[in-house]
C-alpha cells in the first residue's frame, strides 16, 4: 500500500514537471490568486464578484507572474488591487494610476504598503451632462519599462479620442514585449453610441484603435462571454446581475 502511494505521488510530480513552462506558470499564478482571495479584508461584495470576474483564470490568461512590474489603471474600489498587491508584494511591484488616489487611503488597511500611487496629473470631468468622461489635463504615467498594464471594465468611461490618449500613454509606459490586458463591456459591432447602453464598447473598434497607435493584437479569451446578455441593455440592468458580456484581450508593445 505504501509503495502504491509513493508511485502515485511520483507520477503526479513527474506529470507536473513535464508540463510546458507556460502551463506550469499558469497553474502557479492561479493558485496564488486563489490564496489571495482568502484575505480577511476582502468584502462580501468582492467575494460575490469572484464568481463572474474569475480573477484566477483572468490573470493566468494575461500571463501575470509574481516578479512583474505592473500598472493597474482606474482601480475603482480596489477589487483587483487587493489581489495584485498581494501577489506582487515580495518579488514584483504594483502601481495604480489614473485616479489611483481613490484606493490610497485603503492600502495600509489592506497591508499593501508596497503599492505605488503614480502622480500622473490625470483628471476628468463630465461635460454638458454627458455620460462619458473627458480628460481635461495633459497627463503621463510617471513610470517606464513596465511588464504589464491592466484595466478592468473601464474602456467605456471615455470617448474615443480620450480612450486613445490613455492607450498612447500606456504604450509609452511598457517595455518592448510588454502586455496590455483589457477587459471591457461588449457593445454590438457597428452599433452607434447610445446613452441607454453607454457602458459598452465595440471590441472591433477597440482593436482598430490599438493597432493604429502601435500595439499588436495578440490574443483574446471567451472567459467573460455571457450568452444571457443580448447586448440590448446597459450593463447595470437588473436582468444581467452585474455579469455582462465582456471582451478580454491582450495587446503587446512591439
Amino acid at each position: 500500500m505504501f509503495r502504491r502511494i509513493i508511485t502515485v505521488s511520483l507520477s503526479v510530480f513527474f506529470a507536473f514537471i513535464t508540463l510546458p513552462l507556460s502551463a506550469q506558470q499558469s497553474v502557479n499564478i492561479e493558485n496564488q490568486v486563489r490564496q489571495a482571495l482568502n484575505a480577511s479584508y476582502r468584502t462580501d461584495n468582492d467575494r460575490q464578484a469572484d464568481s463572474y470576474r474569475l480573477p484566477a483564470e483572468t490573470l493566468a490568461f494575461f500571463g501575470l507572474k509574481n516578479d512583474m512590474r505592473v500598472m493597474e489603471l482606474l482601480p475603482g474600489r480596489g477589487y483587483y488591487t487587493k489581489i495584485l498587491g498581494q501577489i506582487l508584494a515580495d518579488n514584483g511591484k504594483l502601481y495604480v494610476a489614473a485616479d489611483g488616489e481613490r484606493v490610497e487611503p485603503e492600502l495600509p488597511k489592506w497591508g499593501l504598503n508596497n503599492v505605488g500611487i503614480l502622480n500622473d496629473n490625470f483628471a476628468t470631468e463630465r461635460r454638458n451632462n454627458e455620460r462619458q468622461y473627458s480628460i481635461i489635463n495633459e497627463f503621463s504615467f510617471d513610470v517606464s519599462d513596465l511588464d504589464m498594464v491592466l484595466t478592468f471594465r473601464n474602456t467605456h468611461n471615455f470617448k474615443k479620442d480620450d480612450r486613445i490618449r490613455v492607450s498612447k500613454e500606456v504604450l509609452k509606459s511598457l517595455k518592448s514585449g510588454g502586455i496590455y490586458g483589457v477587459i471591457g463591456h461588449t457593445r454590438r459591432h457597428m452599433e452607434p453610441y447610445d446613452e441607454v447602453r453607454w457602458r459598452r464598447v465595440d471590441p472591433v473598434d477597440l482593436i482598430k484603435e490599438m493597432q493604429e497607435i502601435g500595439f499588436v493584437f495578440k490574443d483574446y479569451s471567451t472567459l467573460h462571454y455571457r450568452e444571457h446578455d443580448g447586448l440590448v441593455h446597459d450593463t447595470t440592468h437588473d436582468s444581467l446581475g452585474r455579469d455582462s458580456d465582456r471582451f478580454t484581450m491582450i495587446f503587446v508593445k512591439p
